[in-house]
């Protein structure tokens, strides 16, 4: 995955050290590295899932991830219309409110 080493070290380290260090050693640099999926297919898993579930607060890291990762802006797009019928329209819109954000920060 296309983070730096200690993400979650540097961004929440200071309040809950070892969630940041279970975060970094196995969920980013273990699950996320696997060979079964890759890491296209593990951030629309993972975008998919923030939306149906609400997840709001996570969504723009994972959004901005899923662009690195080469999921394009339009895929997202499809991808938020088509979960609207599975997660429902008020989490849709939520992420539609997310993508704008993250495609007027891309833009400057």
């Amino acid at each position: 995955m296309s983070l730096s080493p200690g993400i979650a070290r540097q961004t929440f380290g200071d309040v809950a050290p070892k969630l940041a260090e279970i975060t970094d050693d196995l969920l980013f640099a273990d699950v996320w590295c696997r060979d079964a999926l890759g890491m296209r297919e593990r951030s629309i898993a993972t975008v998919s899932a923030l939306i149906v579930l609400n997840r709001s607060e996570q969504l723009p890291f994972h959004l901005e991830r899923a662009l690195e990762n080469g999921v394009s802006h339009s895929e997202l797009a499809e991808l938020v219309t088509h979960l609207a019928f599975y997660g429902g329209w008020p989490v849709a819109a939520s992420a539609v409110g997310a993508l704008r954000k993250l495609s007027y920060r891309s833009e400057e």
